[in-house]
């Protein structure tokens, strides 16, 4: 992996040949084109779990087309870190019954997740829609 700049705030990582950008909000002195290094890693825990669950439905030939994993963060003021992450997998009401604690197992399982310190919470929950 191979970091660079690439003018004001942006930081880009050249990872196995895709470029992965970042730059900081106006706030924090950049142009907010491009998503904060912070957000990307929140979004590689969803993403992570995604494929996980995405996974789990093509071994089982259930249709994926319908679920969506939503992610929400608790930002701990007296710390200052975020200590609680919640992750949805939004199902449909088809999705078979038995599988949803073997899906929210599945979705624990990514690597990004169990890399995390174990101070922070991290849940998995099914919502049917």
């Amino acid at each position: 992996m191979e970091i660079f700049f690439n003018g004001k705030k942006q930081v880009f990582a050249d990872v196995n040949g895709h470029i992965i950008k970042t730059d900081q909000s106006p706030r924090g002195g950049g142009d907010g084109e491009f998503p904060e290094p912070f957000t990307l890693f929140l979004a590689s825990l969803g993403t992570c779990a995604g494929i996980y669950v995405k996974s789990f439905c093509d071994q089982r030939g259930i249709p994926a087309e319908d679920i969506k994993l939503t992610q929400a963060q608790n930002y701990n003021p007296i710390k200052k870190l975020i200590d609680q992450i919640e992750i949805q997998i939004h199902v449909p009401a088809i999705f078979p019954e038995k599988y949803e604690s073997a899906v929210i197992n599945t979705a624990s399982l990514c690597a990004v997740k169990r890399h995390l310190k174990d101070d922070i919470e991290v849940s998995v929950k099914v919502v049917r829609h």
